[in-house]
């Protein structure tokens, strides 16, 4: 027997047929292009075990992770079922770039606004339930309150997504347990939260972790080939709920675009030697002041490496109210001086593609978590400058445990400029040193690593069968 359902929200395509022995996933995303992207990854993966998959969000957001969703077919995305509910209207102001901290506080009205997807949703699953055998919620665990009902549904299971590292998560506990000494283990220096969120995020966060505890299990966008450590750490602390890497997310092999539809940076890095190029990034959330801007181009400049430039402010809470795009302000001549040598790209940049290119052999990076394990499954070293939230922490992942990397800010001194001697010193060390090619040598083994962890057989691999089979038993 089949059954129809139709979302009171937009569901694209005219209605959702069901078989009544099917398992369907819903997606609870955190409304932050980080966030969007991963679970948007993630929902290609479980789709190509033929479960259905339904995404929950804002028409806007979900319009924003299909535009930027990139690396593979768009098409493939044609059978998640999106749904767009409404959330009251707020501001969405303009990031401003001298704030104490650089947490991205102008974003914070449409985090709140979010909350409101919680009765939407439970009315969704409400529906899914009475049709499907099993329902299962995969929630960021920044919407842990929103997917709160479903612990009230008999055929609902509700797990928890985590956007960040199983090293950053493993601090966590640990701190909380004391920092108890780890039989085999050596952590290194830990930098404080002390500047990673404003006092308003981490009453957020702290709120939102009282409701995982509603959760079936904890999902991680990592594989246990480089993060094995912290993810027995945390079985064998919270045995009471099962805990899957089930990344890396995104693909691993980049789907090659026709000449009309490629960016104009990849015919760009075409005509570059291999490895030759920096890729300087700081993601959606980070807007940089006009003396840091300035530092940077200088130091570039210097540094006479190659190097693609992403230039631009952060996302507003909503990316498509009026000009996202502001034109920052460059030294005079600056773009000129480096024709041929540098790229300026003052919109969003299609960074895996940009990253698997042979030519790119560095990546100066606010070390986000999806930034870092792209980078990281693509075989590029870091530079790395975190801004805030765990991006700190995954500095130390990077830097000092997997040794794929080199600091360019050191956090106790984040509220200093980085000045562009300093910046041209991080990059020559990455592309023209020894060290910098150890580094490489070291990424590109991880790489490798990460390629034969998604193989069949592979340990990632097992842990996705694993997953698959435990919603779908």
């Amino acid at each position: 027997m089949a059954s129809n359902y139709q979302s009171n929200g937009k569901s694209h395509g005219s209605s959702i047929t069901f078989d009544e022995h099917q398992v369907v996933v819903v997606m609870v995303p955190f409304p932050a292009q980080g966030h969007l992207n991963q679970l948007m990854h993630l929902s290609r993966l479980i789709l190509s075990h033929n479960i259905p998959v339904h995404y929950v969000g804002t028409a806007t957001n979900n319009r924003q992770a299909k535009l930027r969703v990139h690396g593979w077919d768009p098409n493939s995305i044609s059978n998640i079922h999106f749904h767009d509910f409404k959330v009251p209207s707020f501001a969405s102001p303009p990031p401003n770039p001298n704030t104490e901290t650089k947490f991205p506080s102008h974003m914070v009205p449409s985090f709140e606004a979010s909350s409101h997807l919680r009765a939407p949703l439970a009315e969704l699953l409400q529906s899914l339930s009475s049709v499907a055998r099993r329902v299962i919620v995969i929630h960021d665990s920044l919407m842990a309150s929103v997917a709160q009902d479903a612990k009230s549904i008999a055929n609902v299971e509700n797990y928890t997504f985590h956007s960040c590292c199983a090293f950053t998560i493993f601090l966590f506990f640990w701190e909380q347990m004391g920092k108890p000494p780890l039989a085999g283990s050596h952590i290194p220096e830990i930098p404080s939260l002390e500047g990673c969120f404003t006092v308003q995020m981490m009453e957020f966060i702290i709120e939102q972790s009282e409701f995982t505890k509603f959760s079936d299990g904890n999902i991680y966008n990592t594989t246990r080939a480089i993060e094995s450590p912290y993810m027995e750490f945390m079985e064998s602390i919270i045995g009471s709920k099962k805990h899957w890497a089930l990344g890396p997310f995104n693909p691993l092999t980049i789907e090659k675009k026709s000449s009309t539809g490629r960016h104009f940076v990849m015919e760009w890095l075409d005509r570059q030697e291999p490895k030759s190029v920096i890729y300087v990034s700081f993601g959606s959330t980070t807007t940089l002041t006009k003396e840091q801007i300035e530092q940077i181009a200088n130091g570039l400049e210097h540094s006479k490496q190659q190097f693609i430039w992403v230039l631009r402010d952060a996302d507003k809470g909503d990316i498509f109210d009026g000009d996202n795009v502001k034109e920052r302000d460059l030294p005079n001549g600056f773009e000129k001086r480096v024709e041929g040598m540098g790229l300026v790209v003052r919109d969003w940049a299609p960074q895996l593609e940009i990253l698997s290119h042979p030519s790119t052999g560095g990546f100066m990076s606010h070390c986000g978590w999806n930034s870092s394990i792209e980078s990281m499954s693509m075989g590029v070293p870091i530079a790395a400058w975190p801004m805030h939230s765990d991006q700190p922490r995954n500095t130390v992942l990077i830097t000092e445990v997997l040794k794929v990397g080199l600091v360019v800010k050191d956090w106790a001194k984040r509220d200093e400029l980085v000045t562009a001697s300093a910046i041209e010193n991080a990059v020559r060390r990455l592309m023209e040193t020894k060290e910098g090619d150890e580094m490489r040598e070291r990424a590109m083994n991880l790489k490798k690593s990460i390629r034969r962890s998604m193989d069949e057989g592979g340990v990632s691999h097992m842990e996705m069968d694993s997953f698959i089979a435990h919603i779908t038993r």
